[in-house]
This record gives C-alpha cells, sequence and structure tokens, in this order.
C-alpha cells in the first residue's frame, strides 16, 4: 500500500510542515496579503483570526461587526471583521477569506507564560476546510488540496 504522502500527493494535496510547541499546539507559518506570520492550527477555531495588533502588519481593512468571540478562557470579546484577504500557507492559495480580528492578548500571555513565543494569529477551520485539510500528527504535517 502507498504511504499517505504519496497518495494525497496524487490526489492534488500540497503538504505543509507543522511545529509542534512546549504548549502542546501545533504551529504553522502562512501569509496574509504577503505577508509572513507564525499562527497557532486550531481545528476548533471556526474561523481564522488574526489579533487587533497585526491589522496594519497584514495591510487589512476592517469594519465593525456584531459577532463577540470566544475562546479558552475568554469569552464575549469584541470582534472587527476584514474581507477579501489573501492567504497563502506552503504553496496552498485562496482569495477572498474573510478573517475575524480580536484581542490575543490573552492567547499571547498563556504562551509566554508556557515558554513559547507569541503568535501573529489562528488559522481555523474554515480555512482547513477550504483546503479539504487532512492533519498528520504522526509526521506533524498538514496536507491541503490544490
Amino acid at each position: 500500500m502507498a504511504s499517505l504522502k504519496k497518495f494525497l500527493k496524487s490526489k492534488d494535496y500540497i503538504k505543509i510542515p507543522l511545529v509542534f510547541t512546549e504548549t502542546n499546539h501545533f504551529e504553522i507559518v502562512a501569509q496574509i496579503n504577503g505577508v509572513s506570520g507564525k499562527f497557532i492550527l486550531d481545528t476548533g477555531a471556526s474561523n481564522t483570526c488574526v489579533g487587533f495588533d497585526k491589522i496594519a502588519f497584514f495591510e487589512m481593512v476592517s469594519e465593525a461587526t456584531e459577532i463577540k468571540a470566544a475562546g479558552a478562557g475568554a469569552t464575549e470579546m469584541e470582534t472587527l471583521i476584514s474581507n477579501k484577504n489573501k492567504i497563502q500557507i506552503g504553496d496552498w492559495k485562496k482569495k477572498k477569506l474573510k478573517i475575524v480580528l480580536f484581542d490575543l492578548t490573552h492567547v499571547n500571555q498563556a504562551l509566554i507564560n508556557h515558554n513559547a513565543t507569541p503568535v501573529d494569529g489562528i488559522i481555523g477551520a474554515d480555512v482547513l476546510e477550504k483546503g479539504k485539510a487532512i492533519i498528520d500528527y504522526n509526521k506533524k504535517c498538514l496536507y491541503l488540496k490544490k
């Protein structure tokens, strides 16, 4: 039987390496609007998110929204929304991505408290679904369909 890597390559999937952190998260490098950043891969996050402090860094245009964010240890957080963003993870690309913007201070403080480095945002289930994602936990890699 062929390996998972060979099988997925034959199905037009792109392999992207993941970094397993001290906090038991997978980190991934992604580009938003052509700017590289570090993100946590979070299958439990419904949307891809970027911190308020990175709006200008990723050249995003934001607008107000009534949506409230909730995450580990925090609820009812104010958000903004940014539409029509480009994302690239490895050689996988998508246009017109909606990204939720909120205060990631609590996330980054928790990472720092566990001797991990802060992140620019979170890659959520929206991107994973669009890319028909397959995560190989053993080989520490993500596969996204072209």
